[in-house]
């Protein structure tokens, strides 16, 4: 497994895989990989003859009072990982080699960041979108894979490639969960025992409003209710919100019809969690 640092060797290696006439796909990611990464990987991996991984937490999408710092990483166990996936290159930059001194340049979107995390989290889209753009120009690939999970970034990054006039084709993969239901997410490591249990409430919850869906309700205002009331079971959640939008543009809707994404965020202690289902084309 290749590791590099900057992007002069990352162009040189898939200069030399293009001249070979290999397809290339691309996994963004922030490090500390689960087996939902390792999902995407595989993915590439089986559509691409050759797969870049990036591993860079990106600071510009957190806030002042968000864990840049305490977000976790291991480079090491990312090797491993992406070994065993597939993987082919590692792309593992510092931060001043992804945004040199006077950085100025960003990909801002709206409609598609205006609710959900969005609303809440005001630079994150626009250091999302940046540093996915930025790997996108670098890489060059045919496919770039996301997972479900963060339902609102893959939506946005559709709509930029779509605007931008991006040369390539984003692959969308399914939540990745643990036997138990909770979505695998890097940030369940920092749950403790006694919250670990109560964030499948969020799992719980969701499963309620999609069976209740299912048996034929298609009102969203009930389905917010049906969520809300089972996450409010739990004490040790808070709920940040709960949403019904279209999933092509992030909107509110009235009706579930068509494809609609039902999405949650809530609080288990101090430690906030997403979670969500697609109704509709190609989602379960």
């Amino acid at each position: 497994m290749k590791v590099v640092k900057t992007i002069k060797e990352v162009r040189e290696i898939v200069g030399g895989w293009r001249q070979e006439g290999l397809s290339v796909g691309l996994v963004p990611t922030m490090g500390y990989l689960h087996e939902g990464h390792q999902s995407l990987i595989k993915k590439s991996a089986s559509q691409n003859d050759r797969t870049v991984v990036s591993v860079f937490v990106n600071p510009i999408q957190f806030g002042p009072n968000e864990d840049l710092e305490a977000y976790p990483r291991d480079l090491n166990r990312d090797i491993k990982a992406v070994e065993e996936a597939g993987g082919d290159l590692i792309f593992n930059p510092e931060p001043s080699e992804m945004y040199p001194g006077h950085f100025t340049s960003f990909i801002d979107t709206t409609e598609t960041t205006e609710l959900l995390c969005g609303a809440v989290r005001p630079v994150h889209f626009r250091g999302v979108c940046t540093v996915v753009g930025k790997l996108f120009n670098i890489v060059t690939p045919d496919r770039a894979y996301f997972g479900q999970k963060d339902a609102q970034q893959l939506a946005t990054i559709r709509r930029f490639v779509r605007d931008l006039n991006f040369p390539l084709e984003i692959i969308a993969c399914p939540i990745v969960r643990e036997e138990d239901g909770l979505a695998k997410s890097s940030r369940n490591t920092y749950l403790n025992a006694e919250e670990r249990q109560a964030a499948l409430i969020l799992s719980k919850s969701l499963k309620k409003g999609k069976e209740a869906i299912e048996s034929g309700e298609k009102d969203a205002k009930t389905i917010i209710a049906i969520i809300k009331n089972s996450l409010q079971s739990e004490p040790l959640a808070r709920i940040d919100y709960v949403e019904v939008v279209d999933f092509e543009n992030i909107q509110r809707v009235d009706k579930i019809e068509g494809e609609t994404l039902v999405a949650i965020a809530v609080y288990i202690g101090k430690t906030r969690l997403i979670d969500n289902f697609i109704i509709g084309t190609n989602h379960s």
